[in-house]
């Protein structure tokens, strides 16, 4: 044991270093000759801007990129279209960046951030400011066809720190109700008229005043509560309020058929009021630059935005897309010379190509949505937590909890949204206070199952619950059942028997010993409720079929004739069966007739009789299809059950890369329970067997035969351990070795390297890194575990029954 220790001690492996630097392209690192043009045109732009305007603050005209390089930030914005669906429309690209990213706020409230990231750096840090957000939003709007622009201004605290505690989530905000007038029905001449109403019409208007006095004093209390409640939610004001500087985005109308301008707020991915932002500084997109000249110090509600209005709006670059509006007294002025200065300024001042490499987001990265797959965002007594598809094993992408407090301790309703469920599960609604639970599944469920709502704190068949189903999807047309612990009611839809609804009433159940199974409810009445089949006379059309199962009576109510006020309608007594001969005893008493028609004969004996069979042959079908209802219901909830204790997962035939992550896994399963048989089948096999051959497999056992056979084991054993730990080694040096090489000739060929060449180096060197590690943990593993196999060998030789007397 201590050899083996010691052996194993001397075999010593160490991690090599890699230091990849991915350089940089070469836009993000200088500036070509039209770019210092322009920064120079911009600094002169600026300088004047200072000179006429004193008492504002500079403008945000060319920080510097993350590598310390000066860029215009119209060209910081690199307009993109991304090959995703989500992408495509403003909701979607303000929802994704506001997901994907971590926001930081200003490290200054009130100054310009020193530096403004490229939408690729954005990207790959998954982090930024404001700014950040902003330039990288408005990329995405500006390739998907939008008239954006970056918006540099003011805002309130509550908005620059993201912070929004004290604002109610956008999914639990409702619509304005809209109030319909009800229209007046058209009064017919020979509609009854109402009794006169002889009460005092003075006692009914102090009564209605009384009522009144009532409500408004309890809206009076509400208000007064309501206030102080404001009142202590209030934040404390702040000091630089009309001072904290933002960043978000503005849409115009026009393109992609926005009907009107509106901002959106890149930090929460929605679009907000104007009340949130206090004034605006400049705006820019990726073809010019604007400084607003407009007075916001009553807040930019009254703004125009009308960008070629030179008088609110003051230009950097002369060509402006928008059309210029002309100034008081120029009517008759010629503008032909200044139209063709202009043009031959704009060849000149040109805006240059953004430096910004293409922006490209894999797949994956656009399916985790969040950093780590995961966010939370606390509102106004709401709490929405967002999680990236596959990350729960319930399938649970969404889910949003509403509290009674502001502390956020006592949860009142909960909202879940799920995806990629095989129950095709979408979303619950649970109720903490009515234990309400609301299930809705999407299209393709067994049973056509398309919602739930139950109460979780019922359970059994007496519970209360309600299933509503596709009836188009259903051999039997059911649309919805409702279940009471009396009453079962099921309604259906385009029946070819013209059946639309079906009531079923329950007594008090009977406590019996034994199985549940044989206990069912028993059934009292259940009553049919059919449409109108209009090939049938209304005397001969059912429209309302009765069992009286207790009362051993059947009824039957016909449909209206045109024309009547009353219905025709028949009750029949159960015929008792002679026990003797088997046959039913009808007789003309066992019916009861109402005809509308008084010129209807009365039945026939024959005709009752064969209506009385026909009725108990569908009063038999009518239990069995109430019966297996009933069992389809608790088949239903064991389903549920057995689903929600294993979840199960669906991936789709598209998603290439989980189908493989599959496939994988079933591989590497497959493979474990062969190894585990081939040990099981090992296991079995006589571990002596070729040591008792090397000494001729003597009959009879001695202490010196059975030593020398400890001893081989042993060292059988030791031998092959350290063979390993070499193979482990020789292996590590050699992956070592050849990535020594491959960083030897990067340093050699690092400046003529293109930037495939670049990618294969990283991706070589990444996956060498990654076979060295696991190399290195193997071989930790391997030195852990050998003692451990010396010493269960060591103890399995002094328990074995053919050696233990001889060593013991």
């Amino acid at each position: 044991m201590d050899d083996l220790n010691k052996e194993l001690s001397n075999i010593k492996v160490t991690k090599p270093v890699v230091k990849v630097t991915k350089t940089p392209p070469a836009s993000y690192t200088s500036n070509d000759n039209k770019e210092v043009e322009i920064l120079g045109y911009a600094e002169n732009f600026r300088r004047q801007f200072v000179h006429l305007y004193r008492d504002r603050k500079p403008l945000f005209l060319s920080p510097p990129n993350e590598h310390n390089i000066e860029k215009i930030v119209c060209t910081t914005l690199r307009p993109t279209l991304l090959p995703y669906k989500e992408l495509y429309d403003w909701d979607g690209c303000a929802q994704f960046v506001s997901d994907y990213l971590t926001y930081t706020p200003l490290e200054c409230p009130n100054e310009l951030p020193e530096v403004l990231s490229s939408p690729t750096e954005v990207l790959a840090q998954q982090k930024g400011n404001c700014f950040d957000f902003s330039t990288l939003l408005c990329s995405l709007l500006l390739g998907a066809g939008y008239d954006a622009y970056c918006v540099c201004g003011y805002a309130a605290r509550e908005v620059t720190l993201m912070d929004q505690s004290r604002s109610e989530c956008p999914l639990l905000k409702k619509g304005d109700a809209v109030v319909k007038e009800a229209g007046k029905t058209k009064e017919s001449k020979y509609d009854v008229k109402p009794p006169r109403d002889l009460r005092s019409k003075y006692l009914i208007k102090m009564e209605e005043r009384k009522v009144q006095e009532r409500l408004d004093e309890e809206q009076r209390i509400k208000d007064i509560e309501l206030g102080k409640i404001a009142e202590l939610e209030k934040p404390a004001p702040d000091e630089l309020y009309g001072m904290r500087v933002h960043c978000w985005v503005l849409v115009l109308a026009g393109k992609r058929e926005v009907p009107e301008n509106f901002f959106i707020e890149p930090s929460t991915g929605t679009s907000v009021e104007v009340g949130d932002y206090l004034g605006i500084e400049s705006l820019w997109n990726s073809t010019n630059y604007w400084v607003n000249m407009q007075d916001c110090s009553h807040g930019i509600s009254e703004m125009s935005f009308d960008l070629g209005d030179i008088a609110r709006w003051e230009f950097m670059f002369p060509h402006n897309e928008k059309p210029l509006l002309a100034l008081p007294g120029e009517e008759d002025f010629d503008m032909a010379p200044l139209e063709e200065e202009e043009e031959e300024a704009e060849e000149e001042t040109s805006m240059p190509t953004s430096w910004v490499e293409e922006i490209v987001l894999p797949l994956e990265d656009l399916q985790r949505r969040c950093p780590q797959g995961k966010k939370t965002v606390l509102y106004k007594q709401a709490k929405y937590e967002i999680f990236a598809e596959y990350l729960m094993a319930d399938g649970m992408i969404a889910r949003l909890t509403e509290y009674s407090d502001s502390a956020l301790t006592q949860p009142v309703k909960c909202m879940e949204w799920f995806r990629h469920r095989v129950d095709k599960l979408e979303t619950r609604e649970t109720n903490m206070v009515t234990n309400k639970v609301t299930e809705a599944y999407g299209p393709g469920r067994q049973r056509s199952l398309r919602q739930h709502v139950y109460y979780s704190n019922q359970t059994g068949s007496e519970a209360t619950r309600t299933m509503d189903f596709d009836s188009l999807a259903r051999t039997d047309g059911l649309k919805c059942r409702e279940e009471t612990p009396t009453v079962l009611t099921e309604h259906y839809k385009d029946r070819d028997d013209f059946l639309e609804k079906r009531i079923v009433n329950y007594t008090k159940r009977v406590k019996k010993f034994g199985p549940a199974e044989g206990n069912e409810k028993p059934i009292n009445q259940i009553t049919e409720y059919y449409a109108r089949d209009t090939s049938l006379a209304a005397d001969d059309d059912i429209a309302e079929l009765t069992f009286l199962l207790n009362e051993e009576k059947m009824f039957i109510k016909h449909h209206l004739q045109d024309e009547r006020i009353i219905s025709s309608t028949h009750e029949y007594l159960k015929p008792v069966q002679n026990e003797d001969k088997g046959q039913v005893q009808i007789t003309i008493d066992m019916v009861t007739s109402f005809q509308v028609e008084r010129q209807a004969k009365n039945p026939k004996l024959i005709h009752i009789y064969n209506t009385i069979v026909n009725l108990l042959s569908r009063e038999e079908r009518c239990v069995e299809t109430v019966r297996a209802s009933e069992q389809e219901v608790r088949d239903i909830l064991e389903c549920r059950t057995q689903e929600e204790l294993t979840t199960e997962m669906s991936v789709s035939i598209y998603d290439t890369a989980r189908n493989d992550t599959a496939k994988k896994r079933r591989e590497e399963l497959e493979r474990k329970r062969k190894d585990d048989e081939a040990r099981r089948e090992e296991m079995e096999l006589d571990y002596l067997a070729p040591f008792l051959a090397r000494i001729g497999d003597p009959s009879k056992m001695t202490a010196d035969l059975a030593q020398q056979l400890r001893d081989d084991c042993l060292k059988d054993l030791k031998d092959r351990l350290v063979d390993m730990a070499n193979l482990i080694q020789g292996r590590f040096e050699k992956e070592t070795q050849q990535l020594q090489w491959k960083q030897n000739w990067y340093q050699q060929n690092q400046t003529t390297m293109t930037k495939e060449e670049e990618e294969q180096y990283v991706s070589y060197c990444s996956e060498a890194m990654f076979k060295i590690h696991i190399l290195e943990e193997r071989l930790n593993r391997h030195k852990e575990l050998a003692p451990q196999k010396y010493v269960s060998l060591e103890s399995k030789l002094m328990s074995d029954n053919r050696l233990a007397e001889f060593l013991n």
